[in-house]
């Protein structure tokens, strides 16, 4: 027995070995240090959904079959090699670093298994984001296809499943980068200064999720401080109109509130004096959601939620300020593009993912405007606990229109495709909706300077009535209609403020973009670019607090808001606060730290 138990565990160390031997980072582009800590048998370990989460799950991320074809060629027999999901295929740390282009297609393979616990039960198979028209197989079974490529979605494969033993998952996937007219930000199949290298196929979680044949399938989850509520509207799959949704809300480990609705029917619970989130306590209630079939419990998760307001208000002097929980709050952050040198879209570890957040607040700063670009949902949850405001840009895609500088423009705007536009709004629609929930979110950006900018007013305005809760930057530093909660404007280097609205909050959406190239930390050491570039630390510490001086006159005079360029260096760019690889803050962080609280203090 000895004898067997030993070699049982030697194959199981040499089959560690020969998995761990089967992947590395492939290239020689400069790797963060979370690139070293990476297991191939456990990547992105943590539970993908912590705003909604369940106990039993099983995570597929790990080494899969993969092979580039093309798009014309049928499913292929043999594959090219091992990827690393969920690390997109252009990335170093996929292990393979290879273009594949509108006219090829990637193709996924593994097997998995499925717990015997699981019987009986829905098996939801969940992708956390696939850039951008996925197919998904079960058992050779076509179970779904989706359009999209920053938001979640899911497919029921429990009937698809074999009865026993192994299950085999084989997923498609076309992404026509800029060629097409979908949502894809700076992703470019040429990369040169602000245009970065293409993100094709899997790049956050895919994971297994039991349930019950009835489910909660999402929460929708609203505070409103001036009534002292939270409106709790659950999405339940497969139920009747006699079930019921249980919601029960804690404060520091205590139960405080308790309510239950039919589970068609929003639930409203009253807090009695509330604890208000902010970034200086970002306080956030536990909440556990039942869903009771004839008083028995079938389904539960735990979420959270925060109260707080976001609005706006006319000072003393009649600017039009921007506010959190009924209170004047000057919004300063920093442009946060989410890029990564070794995983490009995807962040090599959670700890990696939450850095930039973190320093982001040692740095400071009370917000990120998140650039063109939807993170994973714990991006946001890190953001929620550790108290940072976001602006969420939509992803720009297609064309652009011609920039007009007049104050406002009220020329010929870009003409989108039907096929465009419906994809924009459908897209922009599921932004929201997989966001709706997460406090940290303050203002909704659906468009950056001009690209793709189209029916501006009519898109702020759906905007703003789909979630009247936040503030619309209708197009940041884009072509200006009298719409919306902000004028945004962007100005290199220096912060500037040439238009003025009486009506919204004038914002500085960009400035700033300070250059500075460390060696042994550049992307290409030959081809660097910045508004404006120094050669050392100091020297770029001190023209930062010199914008920032200016910026205080600024504020007292109309800015409401400012975003610096930018949290980190992105390939070629090299105007971070931090380099690409995250090795190096390249400004003194003390100096820059008491130089944004003072401007953020200008407002009180």
């Amino acid at each position: 027995m000895l004898r067997k138990t030993l070699s049982l565990l030697s194959a199981l160390l040499m089959l560690g070995i020969v998995c761990q031997a089967q992947w590395k980072p492939a290239g020689d582009n400069i790797k963060t240090v979370w690139a070293d800590k990476i297991d191939p048998k456990n990547v992105l370990p943590e539970y993908p959904r912590p705003i909604m989460e369940r106990q039993e799950w099983k995570n597929l991320n790990g080494l899969w079959q993969y092979a580039i074809v093309p798009l014309k060629n049928a499913q292929p027999v043999e594959y090219q090699g091992d990827i690393l999901v969920p690390f997109a295929i252009e990335s170093s740390l996929s292990g393979v670093q290879k273009r594949v282009g509108e006219e090829n297609v990637v193709w996924y393979k593994r097997s998995f298994d499925v717990p015997s616990s699981w019987k009986g039960k829905s098996v939801l198979l969940h992708f956390g984001a696939v850039d951008w028209k996925t197919d998904v197989w079960v058992n050779d079974i076509k179970v779904g296809t989706h359009e999209g490529g920053y938001t979640p979605f899911s497919f029921d494969i429990a009937p698809f499943l074999n009865k026993a033993g192994r299950q085999e998952l084989t997923v498609k996937v076309w992404d026509p980068t800029n060629s097409g007219p979908q949502p894809r930000g700076k992703q470019v199949n040429r990369p040169e200064a602000i245009w970065y290298t293409p993100v094709t196929g899997i790049w956050q979680t895919v994971w297994l999720e039991p349930v019950a044949q009835s489910y909660i399938a999402g929460l929708r989850t609203t505070p409103d401080i001036d009534k002292k509520m939270v409106t709790v509207e659950p999405n339940v799959l497969g139920g009747s109109y006699a079930d019921v949704v249980r919601v029960v809300v804690k404060a520091d480990g205590k139960i405080i509130k308790s309510a239950r609705a039919s589970a068609s029917q929003p639930i409203e619970i009253h807090i009695d004096e509330p604890k208000l989130w902010t970034p200086d306590s970002p306080f956030l209630y536990d909440m556990e959601v039942t869903l009771l079939k004839n008083g028995k419990e079938i389904d539960r998760v735990s979420s959270y939620f925060a109260m707080r307001k976001i609005s706006m208000a006319k000072d003393e002097q009649g600017i039009v300020r921007l506010q959190l929980n009924n209170q004047n709050i000057f919004h300063f952050g920093l442009l946060d593009q989410g890029w990564w040198p070794d995983g490009l879209y995807t962040a090599p570890s959670d700890e990696a993912l939450k850095y930039d957040i973190q320093k982001t607040k040692d740095f400071g700063y009370n917000m990120i405007r998140k650039h063109v670009k939807v993170e994973p949902a714990r991006w946001y949850t890190h953001c929620d606990r550790l108290g940072i405001l976001v602006w969420q840009d939509m992803p720009n895609g297609d064309g652009e229109p011609h920039w007009q500088m007049d104050k406002y423009f009220d020329g010929v705007e870009f003409q989108r495709t039907a096929e465009s536009e419906a994809i924009f709004r459908k897209e922009w629609k599921a932004v929201m909706d997989y966001l709706h929930s997460y406090p940290s979110i303050a203002v909704w950006v659906p468009f950056n300077e001009r690209w793709g900018q189209f029916k501006t007013e009519e898109i702020s305005d759906w905007t703003k009535a789909y979630d009247p809760s936040r503030l619309v930057n209708p197009a940041s530093g884009g072509n200006h209609y009298p719409v919306g909660d902000m004028l945004d404007l962007h100005n290199y280097p220096e912060p500037k403020l040439y238009f003025y609205d009486a009506m919204r909050a004038t914002v500085l959406g960009e400035y700033g973009g300070i250059g500075l190239a460390l060696e042994k930390h550049l992307w290409a050491p030959d081809r660097n670019w910045g508004y404006v570039q120094f050669k050392t630390s100091e020297e770029v510490t001190n023209e930062y607090i010199r914008y920032a001086q200016e910026l205080k006159k600024l504020i007292k005079t109309g800015y409401s808001a400012a975003v610096y360029t930018q949290t980190t260096d992105v390939e070629m760019e090299v105007n971070g606060l931090i380099t690409y690889d995250r090795k190096v803050i390249k400004m003194d962080e003390k100096r820059i730290r008491e130089t944004n609280l003072d401007v953020i203090e200008a407002l009180k």
